[in-house]
């Protein structure tokens, strides 16, 4: 496999390669050259599978030879392996053919572990292939962080340096991150919002001083929204796939977790729908109903990880909307950064919402559906599932099964639940040890200037 710049200017890389650079050296993000086919024998063959094995045979093409059948089928299983669920992503029925896909069995609660535990093991393999050490720099707005650090504390051949917007991830979230004890594990709490910690995150990956050593755990890179391709299809298996068509609600800010559903359907998982649910921050929801990609300021709600203006996986889309034009998808982030606004074509609109939907769904209406899901099933709903699905009652076709994918364990938000639901939330075992330990933090003004010094020093 072969991996491309969307903007066209940066080398071809081999799958080490995309994954060590993270950020493509013309500012464009990697994706795969071409997408691997699954016919529906192969995938009705896939049904039975432990997700590690799952793992193995969808992720093979997508970094073969640089990876191994047999290394890659190691890596999978110890990275799942760490999940306490021994379906790894169970669905839990709450409705006539609506179900949650339980996404937070990891060892930080949160989606993002399907990835990151699987991407440590990626890069150790690539900077011992290669002979390097390498520092992790990245930004979160709440769950990357924590789920980055698990999978990446204690790795001798690298540090880890997470931003993340001072006060605004829950409680818990910060705790994950502030509390490992790692020396190789360096939080940065920054005077302001997420899209602030991305945009230094990226001045870091082209600034000279720094873009040969760092690596990326954000959905910019390649390799974290490949992994995320895999709960796609076990999900839908497990509900009759590819003899039965389904639906996803997905709750997102950084259109990284969809856009894995959207590979999934390429690769011939027959999705009908990818509904996005959006908080306020609803830059891709007003995209899909108006054609218009217009930023506006970052507002705090009560889903904090969605809490995000410029979906930077957004590019890779633009890139299949562009006809794969680099250039084109250049000129265009160029006049969004210069605007503040771009605009789809009606031809490039119309094949955007061929595939998506989108809703947005505000404070009140998480709160309500929070309570209203605790009420008729007594399941308990995270804020940022709770907006997934709010989005699948406002959207879903229900002819056809809808999955929502919840994204985090209602425990680490304790203060949403409580104010919605007037109860705990169950806490994991897993995660007593982070609510208890003391925090090692640095906070960081939101300058360039100030990064770089903290960087020099690693």
């Amino acid at each position: 496999m072969r991996y491309i710049s969307t903007r066209g200017d940066a080398p071809v890389l081999n799958f080490h390669e995309a994954l060590l650079a993270g950020l493509a050296s013309d500012g464009g993000l990697y994706l795969p050259e071409s997408v691997p086919q699954f016919s529906a024998a192969e995938l009705r063959s896939f049904s039975g599978l432990s997700y590690a094995e799952l793992a193995t045979r969808i992720l093979l093409p997508f970094v073969e030879p640089c990876i191994s059948e047999a290394e890659l089928a190691a890596m999978c299983a110890r990275a799942y392996g760490s999940f306490s669920h021994p379906a790894t992503a169970p669905l839990v029925q709450i409705a006539p053919n609506h179900f949650i896909a339980e996404l937070f069995h990891g060892p930080t609660l949160a989606f993002k572990d399907f990835a990151l535990q699987l991407l440590g093991h990626f890069m150790e393999h690539a900077l011992c292939a290669h002979e390097k050490q390498a520092l992790v720099l990245g930004a979160t707005s709440g769950d990357t962080g924590s789920a980055a650090i698990a999978g990446l504390r204690g790795r001798r051949n690298l540090h880890i340096v997470i931003l993340y917007p001072d006060g605004r991830p829950s409680s818990v979230q910060r705790k994950q991150m502030t509390t490992t004890g790692d020396a190789n594990v360096h939080p940065l709490a920054v005077a302001g919002t997420f899209d602030d910690c991305q945009d230094l995150v990226k001045a870091m990956f082209v600034h000279p001083r720094f873009r040969d050593r760092l690596l990326a755990v954000n959905s910019i890179n390649i390799a974290r929204v490949l992994a995320q391709i895999v709960y796609y299809l076990s999900t839908a298996l497990t509900l009759g796939a590819p003899d039965r068509r389904v639906s996803f609600s997905v709750p997102t800010g950084n259109f990284g977790d969809v856009y894995a559903g959207y590979l999934a359907k390429k690769m011939g998982l027959p999705i009908q729908r990818l509904m996005i649910a959006t908080n306020a921050n609803d830059i891709l929801a007003r995209c899909v109903h108006r054609g218009e990609y217009r930023m506006q300021p970052v507002s705090a709600t009560l889903s904090p990880s969605m809490d995000i203006q410029i979906a930077s996986n957004f590019e890779r889309l633009l890139f299949d909307l562009m006809q794969r034009d680099g250039h084109a998808v250049a000129a265009a982030i160029s006049q969004l950064r210069s605007s503040g606004s771009l605009t789809l074509t009606p031809a490039q609109h119309a094949v955007f919402i061929r595939d998506f939907d989108a809703h947005r769904v505000d404070d009140a209406q998480t709160i309500t559906t929070m309570q209203q899901v605790l009420h008729d099933t007594g399941y308990l709903l995270d804020p940022h599932t709770a907006t997934g699905v709010a989005a699948a009652h406002a959207l879903a076709d229900r002819s056809v099964p809808i999955i929502t994918l919840a994204t985090a364990h209602p425990a680490k938000f304790p203060d949403i639940v409580r104010r919605a639901c007037r109860m705990e939330a169950p806490v994991p075992e897993r995660l007593q040890h982070a609510l208890n330990a003391p925090e090692h933090s640095v906070k960081l003004a939101n300058d360039k200037a100030a990064l770089i010094h903290y960087l020099e020093k690693l």
